[in-house]
């Protein structure tokens, strides 16, 4: 007697589907063109994985960038001064500093200007 895959393979389809629905057109209708679009998704899910949290840290520096310029100090200089100074402040929160708490962010720009040599702060 021959044996089927029967209910298992219903089942691998259907999760497959459930993962592509949302395409357009035979990306989310043919099971062929849905395991294709399912590899793709998948590697491109991977990398961006990636890429978002470089994306983020790109963001953040700019926000510090442009946040250390009323001060007169360039960004490089900032971050320098922040390890001379000990301060141990990821760039993420810097910049929710310099956003929703500029007091605070100047106090930290002050701290890095006394530790800096006067040639670089200004």
């Amino acid at each position: 007697m021959r044996v089927t895959k029967g209910s298992a393979r219903n089942r691998a389809k259907k999760r497959l589907f459930k993962e592509a629905r949302g395409n357009v057109g035979g990306r989310s209708k043919l099971l062929r063109t849905v395991k294709e679009t399912i590899v793709r998704s998948r590697a491109y899910a991977y990398r961006d994985r990636r890429v978002r949290k470089r994306d983020f840290r790109r963001l953040w520096i700019t926000r510090l960038t442009a946040a250390c310029g009323p001060y007169g100090m360039s960004y490089s200089n900032f971050i320098h001064g922040l390890q001379l100074a000990g301060i141990t402040l990821n760039r993420k929160s810097l910049s929710e500093l310099a956003i929703s708490h500029p007091d605070v962010f100047s106090e930290i720009v002050d701290a890095v200007k006394a530790v800096l040599p006067q040639s670089s702060a200004a």
